[in-house]
């Protein structure tokens, strides 16, 4: 490669981070785990890590009062790993994918055990630790050390996919959209560099109806003025889920509810639930008091609620006040179920 061609690749790139941070200056999010752009305060890796742990499959609206109720409750890593395994996993009651708040535990006590409690800045240690993978090491890496790594949540996919005009499908694209973002990554600002690509596919470059009149990057956005512009990034046909039945009991005595703890491993492991047996594909021959309908990632679920008079003389459980079934932390699945059993009876 000439000087001459490597120097307009470096002027290319260089616009692109200044167009785009000119941009978040102006307009970042105002985020309870971000340090605002200009602000001379030293991110936490503590926070960053769990904001982004909490954000994986989830929308920010959903995740705030959480993190505010997580660094209330256990303001650092110490703290979080000295936690109670039954306490952690019911704070996170409805914040789903209940594996990561298990991958949540390890990780704190890795770091406290491993690490002395302070977060390594490396992405290639990082990765190390329970639960967390490529995204999430960059993102600690970037957003908390300063370190420029190339940062890829589903927000950025959608901008650089339509910015280079990528039509591999997802997620054969993601190597692509990498290669497209590592030259352009700044050496100076590559955490506020992340955090304006996730701003700007969550604001303007949306998956419909993209704003794409007063985008950053409109100048040389390959997809700008496409009528298919919503088709990116392309994604594969979605397959269709498999359907589930399952029982779950309801057993009262004194006001009280017997609720079990699910086993570590599996489904909602290790979390608060009624009683019940296994899912599976045929329909229960009990017709219930109540039932709800619920996705999972990989199957949807009908989950049929039935009185039992005792509990299981083999199960291990506890009698929980229904006046006080709010600070039991069950799983959104159990809570609709509980929430329709209670407004029967009323």
């Amino acid at each position: 490669m000439s000087v001459q061609t490597s120097s307009i690749i470096d002027a290319v790139a260089d616009d692109f981070a200044i167009r785009l941070l000119g941009w978040y200056d102006r307009a970042a999010r105002d985020l309870p785990w971000r340090i605002a752009p200009g602000s001379d305060a030293v991110p936490d890796p503590y926070r960053v890590w769990l904001a982004e742990v909490m954000l994986q499959q989830t929308t920010v609206a959903s995740v705030a009062g959480y993190f505010a109720r997580f660094t209330a409750r256990w303001p650092t890593v110490a703290d979080l790993a000295a936690a109670a395994d039954a306490d952690v996993m019911a704070a996170w009651a409805g914040l789903g994918y209940y594996a990561r708040a298990r991958n949540l535990l390890a990780c704190a006590r890795a770091v406290v055990a491993d690490h002395g409690g302070r977060f390594p800045g490396s992405e290639a240690v990082l990765r190390a630790l329970p639960g967390i993978g490529d995204y999430t090491a960059a993102s600690v890496a970037a957003i908390a050390f300063g370190r420029p790594a190339v940062v890829v949540d589903a927000n950025i996919e959608r901008v650089i996919a339509r910015h280079r005009l990528i039509e591999t499908p997802l997620p054969m694209a993601k190597r692509e959209i990498r290669a497209a973002l590592a030259p352009v990554v700044p050496a100076d600002r590559p955490g506020d560099f992340a955090q304006a690509l996730m701003d700007l596919g969550a604001t303007i470059c949306t998956p419909r109806s993209p704003a794409c009149a007063i985008c950053p990057l409109m100048a040389d956005c390959r997809a700008r003025g496409r009528a298919d512009v919503e088709r990116l990034p392309v994604k594969p046909p979605k397959k269709a889920k498999p359907h589930r039945h399952g029982l779950a009991h309801w057993i009262e005595r004194d006001a009280a509810i017997w609720l079990v703890r699910r086993p570590d491993k599996g489904m909602l492991g290790g979390m608060r639930a009624l009683p019940g047996g296994d899912w599976g594909d045929a329909r229960p021959a009990e017709s219930g008091i109540a039932s709800v309908d619920h996705g999972f990632t990989h199957f949807d679920l009908t989950l049929t609620l039935v009185r039992r008079e005792v509990p299981d003389a083999a199960a291990e459980g506890l009698w929980w006040p229904i006046a006080d079934l709010d600070a039991a932390g069950l799983p959104t699945l159990y809570r609709k179920l509980t929430d329709k059993m209670l407004e029967r009876d009323a």
